[in-house]
């Protein structure tokens, strides 16, 4: 069975030009849905894969209609495969059931892939760049190095408790115990420190 999917990003758009194309495309059902393509729930999308089943076709009027991202995209289409269904889009004359539509969309997944490594290595780069000019990764520091201090004593003197110093300051405990091993170990270094009530 050819099964459509359409989707509008919003209310006020009109879905009869993709309702149109895959009518005439020969889908026997259609779900249709609106939304933005970011939108990580979608109920039709959900729906529309439930009802796939073996040598089933997913008809799309064009490919950014069902996914939100091409690695959603390629997500989706090896979902579909692995279903033992098939990929149809209108608009870019693709048809995974094909072994030339299937090469098309291992060479969409071979370049999110790729695109994938360039942006980890640059992410890497630029973190060993700042190390090399002595800035740290990470989130700012909650409380200035005086009333780091201040609670990192309190905590130490064992007079007050974890809980009123977490409140005091308004930090975690996670921070404190943090702060706290900081000033023991210098920064990230050492084992947790022991609870205290």
């Amino acid at each position: 069975m050819r099964i459509g999917y359409a989707r509008v990003s919003t209310a006020d758009q009109n879905l009869d030009l993709q309702r149109n194309a895959l009518l005439a495309a020969g889908c026997q059902r259609i779900v249709e849905e609106s939304g933005g393509g970011a939108a990580a729930v979608r109920p039709g999308l959900a729906r529309l894969m439930d009802m796939l089943r073996q040598d089933d076709a997913v008809v799309v009027w064009r490919l950014d209609r069902l996914g939100r991202s091409l690695s959603h995209l390629i997500a989706l289409a090896r979902e579909i495969e692995a279903r033992g269904a098939a990929l149809v889009s209108l608009t870019e004359s693709l048809d995974t059931a094909s072994p030339g539509g299937r090469l098309v969309f291992h060479v969409f997944a071979a370049l999110a892939e790729f695109e994938r490594g360039l942006i980890r290595e640059r992410t890497m780069a630029g973190l060993a760049a700042a190390r090399a000019r002595g800035r740290l990764g990470g989130r700012p520091k909650r409380l200035d190095a005086a009333r780091r201090a201040a609670a990192v004593a309190l905590y130490r003197e064992r007079r007050v408790p974890v809980a009123e110093i977490c409140r005091l300051f308004h930090i975690s405990k996670p921070t404190l115990y943090a702060y706290v091993r900081e000033e023991k170990e210098g920064p990230g270094g050492g084992a947790r420190p022991a609870e205290q009530p």
